[in-house]
């Protein structure tokens, strides 16, 4: 894998994870559901699949599991300051 795919990886799975998580908490009204979907689901594919992530694979699933627990913690935030629609 070359630097230009990590940095790219990097910045799309940590966009992709809160993206997802922010609309989950939207639809769910829940804040942390999607962390412990995202987690499942990332183990889950590993476990079945047999496969041992390698450095590069672990950090970039790292940055999306990162991306996820933002959108948590953003969600959260603005419940706190009173936005009702989340």
């Amino acid at each position: 894998m070359s630097l230009l795919q990590f940095m790219v990886s990097i910045v799309l799975f940590t966009v992709l994870g809160f993206g997802i998580g922010f609309i989950l908490n939207m639809i769910l009204k829940t804040t942390w559901l999607p962390v412990v979907i995202g987690v499942g689901v990332v183990a889950g594919a590993l476990i079945y699949q047999k496969i041992v992530p390698g450095i590069w694979d672990a950090v970039i699933l790292g940055c999306g599991m990162a991306g996820t627990v933002g959108s948590g913690w953003t969600i959260s935030t603005l419940r706190k300051k009173g936005y009702r629609m989340f």
